[in-house]
């Protein structure tokens, strides 16, 4: 027994082919704002960083890792990255323990653990 797929719906699908490119074309464009507000966020965040250490006021971010990787090691967490803040000046150290994902915001200006989250 051979089945024909000359017509396999009963509408014509190429119908739903325009909809959805005008679709994906505008979740494209939306995203790109954001994209470039990221970025800019991103640029003011290592800069105000960059400041920060030059100037003494913030702790450089290797001494900082310095201080919380070996105690995270030691529990079991492996390193995964960081994110700076310039707005409260803290760092969120990123961890992963198994299947579960650790943050351990610190004070930049002082090194102090001033959160923790997961786990």
């Amino acid at each position: 027994m051979a089945y024909s797929m000359a017509q396999p719906y009963a509408t014509d699908m190429t119908m739903f082919k325009r909809p959805f490119r005008i679709a994906l074309i505008a979740s494209f464009v939306m995203a790109l704002p954001v994209t470039a507000h990221a970025q800019q966020r991103l640029r003011e965040d290592q800069s105000s960083v960059y400041k920060g250490t030059q100037n003494g006021t913030l702790l450089p971010l290797r001494s900082i890792e310095n201080a919380i990787l070996p105690r995270m090691k030691a529990s079991g967490a492996d390193y995964i990255g960081q994110e700076f803040d310039s707005s409260t000046k803290v760092y969120r150290l990123k961890f992963m323990r198994g299947q579960s994902v650790i943050w351990v915001d610190v004070d930049g200006r002082t090194g102090a653990i001033v959160g923790r989250a997961g786990g």
